[in-house]
């Protein structure tokens, strides 16, 4: 009797705690005049109303119900989130200062204590920036240089392929090789073999992280103030290979397993490189504004991908009144990309890949306001020029020499992310690289 009294008693004080919690952040939320959500449990959140697997869909799915600006609590920490077209926009362009600051991001405060270009906030991101945007162009981004090497990587990538002798390979590391060493021979100035063991050391270690970010869960003394040190440098770096590998190469590989799945489409980008390129010289950026309808298709891959659904966290700058509600400083914001790529009043087919997104009556290329796979504000992707690049001549060069073949039948082939945290990974498949 005693342990039942007991008991029930533990049960009678949690449901009153449970109770006073909710009532106080009720209260909370209602003077802060943060915008509604759903109901936060004590410490946890609203953690167990996401789905982990998915966490995008389920942050979309509340904005079903609470509109596409709300409150949700992760852990103990209150995060607004944005979803459509519009209110991005509003946020990222319209109010570019005050949403220009980076939130938290758990995952990498762990790996660099906020020392990268992508985390870090204020004067130090100002100066990693800068420093990372003038590198760039002195290793010669927007030029002649910068799309020799890509153009000399495709090469080497494609004479790979060839080397499969038209078997079904897994394209995975092919892409992750290639794309690598692209930025390889911006920061170091030579590429490495494909073989190279420290090579693919490091390329299994960025896949490793970009898929743990897609699961739920120290200065020079003498100068402190600038964030020129090692530790800045090393972690800028980092940044460039990350981002500037695992994107653009899970792009490619994404891209060329919708193509399987849609081979009008590709022979449609067949007939368009034969018209305008032929087969006895290289690809080349030039090519590009003659070549509408594989722009519409590129720019429809990373739509459709929607390769960062939740973008990375901002966060603002001071108090900051949004559509009739108050933002307090320092608040985390989701910007809910994946909103935005498929946003019903941009697309006219949103859940379905579909060039004609991008193309006019005409077939010109006709651009979208709704295509942000690179966000946009003040924390725009500061590699999407070099990414584009590198896009068009990759996707150009391979089906200028192959024609892709599915070793199973192209009905089976499922689109569906393999997972979808923070990146929409693709599912492992294979491919036969036919000579043209």
């Amino acid at each position: 009797m005693e342990i039942f009294s007991t008991t029930t008693l533990l049960i009678i004080v949690c449901l009153i705690f449970l109770i006073l919690s909710i009532t106080r952040a009720r209260k909370h939320q209602n003077k802060d005049r943060l915008p509604p959500g759903p109901t936060p449990l004590p410490f946890i959140g609203n953690i167990l109303q996401l789905n982990g697997k998915e966490v995008f869909k389920s942050l979309n799915k509340l904005s079903e119900k609470y509109g596409p600006v709300y409150t949700i609590h992760m852990g103990m920490e209150k995060v607004v989130v944005l979803c459509s077209y519009d209110a991005v926009k509003e946020a990222l362009i319209d109010n570019a200062d005050d949403f220009g600051a980076r939130g938290h991001m758990p995952l990498l405060d762990r790996i660099s204590s906020g020392g990268h270009v992508v985390a870090s906030n204020g004067e130090r991101w100002k100066q990693l920036r800068r420093f990372s945007l003038m590198t760039l162009r002195n290793f010669g981004m927007g030029k002649k240089s910068i799309e020799e090497r890509i153009q000399e990587e495709a090469h080497f990538l494609t004479e790979e392929f060839r080397k499969t002798n038209s078997q079904p390979v897994d394209p995975t590391f092919y892409f992750s090789k290639a794309v690598s060493n692209v930025i390889c021979s911006v920061v170091f100035g030579n590429r490495f073999e494909y073989e190279d063991k420290c090579f693919l050391q490091l390329l299994a270690f960025f896949n490793e992280i970009f898929r743990g970010f897609s699961s739920v869960w120290g200065q020079e003394k003498d100068v402190p103030h600038t964030e020129f040190h090692k530790e800045g440098i090393l972690n800028t770096t980092f940044d460039l290979f990350g981002a500037g590998t695992e994107t653009v190469s899970t792009t490619l590989r994404y891209g060329l397993l919708i193509l399987l799945k849609h081979a009008d489409v590709e022979e449609c980008i067949h007939k368009e490189i034969d018209n305008v390129i032929g087969r006895n010289r290289a690809p080349c950026i030039e090519d590009r504004s003659r070549m509408p309808y594989l722009e519409a298709v590129i720019h429809e891959i990373q739509r459709f991908i929607d390769l960062i659904p939740m973008g990375i966290p901002h966060k603002v700058t001071r108090d900051v009144h949004f559509r009739g509600f108050i933002i307090p400083k320092d608040t985390t914001v989701y910007t809910m990309l994946s909103s935005v790529l498929r946003d019903p009043k941009q697309f006219k087919y949103p859940n379905e890949f579909n060039p004609g997104h991008f193309l006019d009556e005409n077939g010109k290329f006709r651009r979208n306001e709704g295509y942000m796979p690179f966000s946009s504000g003040k924390r725009i992707c500061l590699g999407e020029g070099l990414a584009k690049m590198e896009l068009f001549l990759f996707f150009s060069t391979i089906l200028q020499n192959f024609t892709l073949r599915s070793p199973v039948d192209p009905k089976d082939l499922d689109l569906t992310p393999l997972m979808s945290g923070f990146g929409n990974i693709p599912r492992p498949y294979e491919l036969c690289f036919i000579p043209r």
